[in-house]
């Protein structure tokens, strides 16, 4: 699978710098807003790779959408670390644009069409949130009207107009709905399957604990992640706070990939190096409503089998592995998909409730993670797993401080998950039904609805109920199987 070092091909792509930020000020009037912290993150990686330099010939500065308003802010970072004329990239949304745009770029690396590239993304929004309470006035740069060079991916609708009427249209409500279909894929009760996410996520927790770059690293046991608290509520059963994803941070992270030429000829020392094997991009179906079923994922299934395939390796052969992780359920799907199991150590970061989760740039973080990883393991292999949505839209890679005895590959292959089974909406159906999965949301009050998937005679649709009764139930027994009535309206009677 590996080759020799020195006869590492010229258009060869490798990681040569990496970088993370987190600053959480006590004056808040000092807090960096997004694009200069990119800035910073990005300054950062070039001294990571100790070749300070590289950022004076950049042909490429790929930023990661975010929850800011500029509109081009690639070409600001380009102005200020001196490469002016550098392409610029702007993805689209989702969890999997950081890898993503990692594939595309060594792609064209590998291909000749570019030397070099830094892909980098940040989130100030836990500064810009308590600067507004404050009243404290902070400086952004004023960007509205200034086109990137490319648009990386597309903004595609999550959600259907009926799922959203439904209510059905958050990560919070659907995530918990996924979680609970693998509880009855599995046979479990519900003690025992909170017992195992709670050591499941408390081992995520153990990751964060030690990652300096984490934004929580406040130790919890599995008991405390999974017990309802007046610091731990429960939000969408069976999740409490500490598994879900947490964006009120400010994190940056960059990523400076260049050709194995210029790496030597900016002089970067070998043990920086670490090298993309293959990566591939693939998507669920957009629609939840059309899932052929709620526990498991075909796209990753298939990114995965061809990932490996190019490379000529096996998930045993793996030695460090980061999925993505917004919420527990979308780590078991990735598992099961890979032919990972539970018990290995899933994270590099610590996953995106402790070491954070900003927006669609956690995974530049992750893979950040594991190229200081695999610099302290070298000749391992590392795996990263990305996700957009709602266990819709992915990308994965694997790495190693080792080339590989091919060029780098890049493949999307949604031809392979476009042949996989669907079911059909039925969105005008009432009448009898049977529940597929479900969660009971809550307020800080308590219980506050329950959200199900059901099946009916030709397919799939969605219903509520504030039955408290049911809610409880819900809880306590399983209610997946069971029967149940449905109104035009969507309300439930279990």
């Amino acid at each position: 699978m590996a080759s020799a070092r020195s006869s590492v091909d010229p258009r060869t792509p490798v990681v040569v710098g990496v970088a993370q930020r987190t600053q959480k000020p006590d004056n808040l009037a000092e807090a960096l807003e997004a694009v200069a912290f990119m800035e910073a993150a990005v300054v950062d990686a070039a001294a990571d790779a100790g070749a300070p330099g590289l950022l004076n010939h950049l042909d490429v500065i790929a930023v990661v959408a975010g929850a800011w308003k500029y509109s081009d802010p690639a070409r600001i970072i380009a102005g200020n670390v001196g490469s002016p004329d550098a392409a610029t990239v702007l993805s689209s949304n989702g969890g999997n644009s950081p890898q993503s745009l990692v594939n595309h770029v060594c792609a064209r690396i590998a291909a000749g069409e570019l030397n070099s590239a830094v892909v980098v993304g940040a989130e100030t929004i836990w500064s810009r949130r308590r600067a507004r309470r404050s009243g404290i006035d902070q400086s952004v740069t004023e960007q509205l009207d200034v086109e990137p060079d490319e648009r990386f991916g597309e903004d595609v609708q999550m959600s259907t107009e009926f799922e959203k009427e439904r209510g059905f249209a958050m990560p919070v409500n659907l995530y918990p709905i996924f979680e609970s279909a693998i509880r009855a894929s599995n046979g479990e009760d519900h003690a025992a399957h909170r017992a195992r996410l709670g050591e499941l996520w408390a081992g995520f927790n153990k990751v964060a604990s030690n990652n300096p770059h984490a934004w929580m690293k406040s130790p919890m046991s599995d008991d405390e992640i999974v017990t309802a608290s007046p610091t731990n509520r429960m939000v969408g059963y069976p999740y409490t706070k500490a598994m879900n994803s947490n964006w009120d941070l400010d994190q940056s992270a960059a990523l400076l990939i260049c050709s194995a030429e210029q790496a030597e000829a900016a002089g970067v020392s070998r043990d920086r190096w670490v090298f993309p094997h293959a990566g591939t991009d693939a998507h669920d179906t957009y629609a939840v409503t059309e899932r052929r079923d709620l526990h498991s994922s075909p796209a990753i299934t298939a990114a995965a089998r061809r990932l490996f395939e190019m490379t000529d390796a096996t998930p045993d052969d793996v030695d460090h592995i980061d999925l993505y992780s917004c919420f527990p359920s979308a780590v078991q799907i990735s598992a099961a998909a890979i032919g990972l199991d539970l018990d290995r150590q899933l994270t590099q970061t610590g996953g995106l409730t402790f070491a954070g989760g900003p927006l669609n740039n956690y995974v530049s973080h992750s893979i950040a993670a594991m190229v200081d990883t695999l610099r302290s393991d070298a000749g391992s292999l590392g795996l990263v797993t990305a996700n957009g949505g709602f266990v819709t839209k992915h990308a994965m890679a694997l790495y190693s401080t080792e080339p590989a005895s091919h060029p780098f590959l890049a493949e999307d292959v949604q031809q392979l998950v476009d042949q996989s089974e669907t079911v059909a909406p039925d969105t005008g159906y009432d009448g009898p039904v049977t529940i597929e999965g479900y969660t009971v949301m809550h307020d800080k009050d308590g219980p506050e609805q329950l959200m199900a998937a059901v099946r009916t005679p030709n397919g799939r649709t969605w219903g509520t109920t504030n039955d408290a009764t049911v809610m409880e139930t819900g809880m306590q027994t399983e209610l997946i199987g069971q029967p149940a009535e449905l109104s035009p309206e969507g309300v439930l009677t279990i």
